[in-house]
C-alpha cells in the first residue's frame, strides 16, 4: 500500500486484506477465536513470539482492515476499533489516568462525552476542571501539577465552537499531558489533529464513517508507543471491542466518505446562507461562513466548513419544535453525519441532562436547533426549509 495515496484513494484500497479465494470485497471474519496448529504454536503466539491472532476481543482480520484505513486516513500509527464512539472516547481518556490524576476539559461536550469527564471520572478519584475552550488563557490557568489530559471537541457539539488544537497542544507539551480530540465534526478529512499537535484522536464512526444509520462503532487513533503503553491492555481487558460484522460494514461506508461528505457539506453551507436571511431565525453558527467568531482559527486549521449546522430561532422552544414537525425531507433524529438529512432539539435531547445554567454558559437556547446535512438535492432541502419557515409564527 502507498503511502503517498490521497485519501479517496486510501479509503478504497488501504488496509486490504484477501484470503487465498482473492475476494473483491472484504471478506468479514465472523469469528470469536482462532485454532493453532500445535500446542507450541499456541504458546508461542501468546508469548507474543509470533504473529496471530488470539481472541477476536482482541483484534481479527476484519478489525484490522478498519483500523488500518482509518491510521491511513489520519496519519496515525496505531489504532483501535471499538463497539461504539462513547467505547472510543472513555477508552481514550480512562486507559492513561488514575487516582489523584487531573483532566482539563472543554465544557462544550457532547452530554455522554461530558458525564465521562464530570460525573464518571470523578467517582475513582480523577479531579476534572471544565473551561470555555475558545480560550487558551482559560486552559493555561487550569493546569495543576497533576494535570495529565487535555480533552475537547472541535468543532463542537451542538454550536459548532472551536478550539485551537495546535495551541492546546503546545500549553499539553509544556506540562506532559496528552491532548484527546473528538474529531467527528470536523471529519478526518477537514482536520488533522494529530498534525496539528494532538496526541490522541476519537471518532463516533457511527456518524460519517458509517454514515448510513446502518450501525455503532468508534475508533481510538495515535502512535504506537502511546497505545501499546496505555491502550492495549485496557482495550484487551475491557473489552469495548468492534463487532467485525460492523467493522465491514464501516470498511464499506468509508470507501464513499469523501463522495459522501463533500455533498454534505455543500448542503450545510447553502442550508447555512439560506437560513441567515430569514427574519425567524436570529442566528447561524456555520464554520464556513465568514462571520463565524473564530473564523481565524478555523483558517489555520480546517481545510473545509461541517456537515453541521447550530441555528436559533427567534421564538425558542415553540418555533423549534414548529419547524421539526413541519420538515417533510429533513428527519428528526439525535443522529448526524447521515446521507439522509437529520434535525434536533438539543435542550430537549442530546443536551437535556445538562442544568439550564450549563446549556446557556454553551450557548445552547430553548431556540437552538442542530442540522445534519444529508446528500439529498440542495434546492429540495431549501424548498423544504421555506414551507417549515413558513409555518413558524413570527
Amino acid at each position: 500500500m502507498s503511502k503517498t495515496w490521497r485519501p479517496a484513494t486510501q479509503l478504497v484500497h488501504g488496509g486490504t486484506l484477501r484470503s487465498q479465494f482473492g475476494e473483491t470485497s472484504e471478506a468479514i471474519y465472523l469469528t470469536q477465536g482462532f485454532v493453532y496448529e500445535t500446542s507450541e504454536a499456541a504458546e508461542a503466539r501468546f508469548k507474543g513470539e509470533t504473529d496471530g491472532y488470539i481472541y477476536a476481543r482482541y483484534g481479527s482480520p476484519t478489525n484490522d482492515m478498519f483500523e488500518k484505513r482509518m491510521c491511513m486516513l489520519e496519519g496515525a500509527e496505531d489504532a483501535r476499533a471499538t463497539a461504539s464512539g462513547m467505547a472510543a472516547v472513555s477508552a481514550a481518556i480512562l486507559c492513561q489516568v488514575k487516582a489523584g490524576d487531573h483532566i482539563v476539559a472543554a465544557r462544550a461536550l457532547f452530554g455522554s462525552c461530558r458525564w465521562v469527564v464530570e460525573t464518571l471520572a470523578p467517582k475513582y478519584g480523577i479531579e476534572c476542571t471544565l473551561v470555555d475552550g475558545r480560550d487558551l488563557k482559560n486552559w493555561e490557568e487550569a493546569i495543576r501539577p497533576n494535570t495529565k489530559v487535555f480533552f475537547l471537541e472541535s468543532p463542537t457539539n451542538p454550536t459548532l465552537e472551536v478550539v485551537d488544537i495546535a495551541g492546546v497542544a503546545r500549553l499539553a507539551n509544556q506540562v506532559g499531558a496528552k491532548v484527546v480530540v473528538d474529531n467527528v465534526f470536523a471529519t478526518p478529512l477537514f482536520q488533522k489533529p494529530l498534525e496539528l499537535g494532538a496526541h490522541i484522536v476519537v471518532y463516533s464512526a457511527t456518524k460519517h464513517i458509517d454514515g448510513q444509520g446502518r450501525c455503532l462503532g468508534g475508533v481510538v487513533l495515535a502512535d504506537k508507543a502511546w497505545i501499546d503503553e496505555n491502550l492495549h491492555d485496557y482495550f484487551r481487558h475491557t473489552g469495548p471491542a468492534m463487532s467485525p460484522f460492523n467493522a465491514w460494514t464501516l470498511l464499506k461506508g468509508i470507501e464513499t466518505l469523501p463522495l459522501r461528505v463533500r455533498q454534505q457539506t455543500q448542503n450545510a453551507a447553502k442550508i447555512a446562507d439560506f437560513l441567515a436571511e430569514q427574519g425567524k431565525v436570529a442566528k447561524v453558527i456555520y464554520p464556513g461562513r465568514k462571520d463565524h467568531p473564530q473564523a481565524d482559527v478555523i483558517a489555520k486549521q480546517m481545510t473545509g466548513g461541517s456537515t453541521l449546522v447550530c441555528f436559533e430561532l427567534k421564538g425558542g422552544k415553540e418555533a423549534a419544535f414548529a419547524l421539526q414537525n413541519a420538515l417533510d425531507i429533513v428527519k428528526i433524529s439525535n443522529n448526524l453525519g447521515d446521507s439522509k438529512s437529520l434535525i434536533t432539539h438539543p435542550a430537549t435531547t442530546t443536551h437535556k441532562n445538562l442544568t439550564d445554567e450549563a446549556r446557556a454558559e454553551l450557548g445552547i437556547s430553548p431556540g437552538t436547533v442542530r442540522f445534519s446535512a444529508g446528500i439529498e438535492d440542495t434546492d429540495d432541502l431549501i424548498e423544504d426549509f421555506a414551507k417549515a419557515l413558513a409555518k413558524v409564527s413570527a
